[in-house]
């Protein structure tokens, strides 16, 4: 009897302290649901917690009033040309690097993880400077490139421990029957891979959907802005529209958790392929 009333105990303790960490995770993004549904008058002040009279304009209003969907157009463009370019040019890394045998390809993986930890504000300044010489503000390619660059890294560590995970076995039985490294890539690692590429590809357009420091210093004209900045700037010099900005960010968030509870299973799949492998 004391055994079982110490593992329904155990269970509620686990289930609250659950219930609390969701919560506490949840509640900035409730927070601006609640927000962006109240009246303008109500915005402001607490209580009431709850909206009176729930209202939809501030969503109207940055569709009306703001080039909202100009921003989401650039941000999808921003977002998409940077996972296809990490991805073709990651899984071609990631499987030299888990497949082929060359020297110094450990110390490639970890240098081109070590580049992932280098924080964006030591590279604007260099980076600007390459991009105006270029010609690239307020162009894609003045944000897809370097996107590119800092998810990459990334992008090559998944899918690293993807290809890892698939037999040379099957490498090897291939090349016996007359296939070159490339075929052998395409034919048959990039079907067996294709969850782990699934995940690769969702974090790397999470990070170009949410990242602001480099969209923020590479842009300067309203049409090129993309979402994370765009929402920033919302404020004007008299005014703080913390209605629209809560309605702003709703609207970009809620597709990025939609497809995070859609795939969390192969997110956690890829992020993990390869961690219990000695």
């Amino acid at each position: 009897m004391d055994r079982r009333v110490g593992r329904v105990a155990q269970g509620a303790i686990f289930w609250a302290i659950l219930t609390g960490l969701a919560v506490f995770c949840l509640a900035p993004f409730l927070w601006q649901l609640l927000t962006s549904l109240k009246p303008t008058s109500e915005v402001g002040t607490l209580p009431p917690l709850l909206p009176t009279r729930p209202v939809f304009d501030h969503y109207l209003a940055i569709f009306q009033h703001r080039p909202f969907g100009r921003f989401i157009l650039n941000s999808v463009i921003v977002a998409s040309l940077t996972t296809v370019s990490c991805l073709s040019i990651g899984s071609l890394a990631a499987f030299a690097i888990a497949k082929l045998q060359f020297r110094g390809r450990h110390l490639l993986l970890f240098a081109a993880l070590s580049i992932s930890m280098f924080p964006s504000i030591a590279t604007v300044s260099p980076l600007y400077l390459l991009i105006r010489v270029f010609g690239w503000r307020d162009t894609y390619a003045g944000l897809v490139v370097p996107y590119t660059t800092f998810a990459l890294p990334l992008a090559i560590w998944i899918l690293w421990s993807v290809f890892r995970e698939i037999p040379d076995d099957l490498y090897l039985a291939a090349l016996v029957d007359g296939c070159t490294p490339f075929q052998v890539f395409v034919r048959i690692f990039v079907p067996l891979a294709a969850p782990g590429i699934g995940t690769a590809a969702i974090l790397v357009f999470i990070f170009a959907w949410n990242e602001f420091l480099y969209a923020l210093t590479f842009t300067s004209t309203e049409t090129m802005r993309t979402i994370p900045v765009a929402i920033a700037l919302f404020p004007g010099l008299h005014e703080v529209p913390w209605g629209e900005m809560a309605a702003a960010t709703v609207v970009v968030t809620t597709p990025l958790i939609l497809l995070v509870f859609l795939f969390q299973r192969h997110i956690v799949s890829g992020l993990t392929a390869g961690s219990v492998k000695g």
